[in-house]
């Protein structure tokens, strides 16, 4: 009589775990997902900072070629 009382709990532990397993696979696909996700938002960063670097280069040689035609105006005190 014990046996046939543990058989249902059984089934119900069966299906627990198989949706515990289908659980695990779909947070390992986030994790993936989010993981591309991060790469992506590095990369945009790296673009952003190589942006800056070009025009502050660009604004220095802006100012240097406003002096050599003495287009930029004198400095205020």
């Amino acid at each position: 009589m014990v046996d046939a009382s543990l058989e249902p709990m059984l089934e119900i532990l069966k299906s627990v775990q198989e949706r515990q397993i289908k659980t695990d696979a779909k947070i390992d696909e986030l994790r993936g997902e989010m993981q591309a996700y991060r790469g992506h938002m590095i990369s945009l960063q790296q673009d952003v900072h190589n942006i800056y670097g070009i025009l502050a280069r660009y604004e220095t040689r802006f100012d240097r070629i406003e002096r050599r035609l003495e287009l930029s105006s004198p400095a205020q005190p």
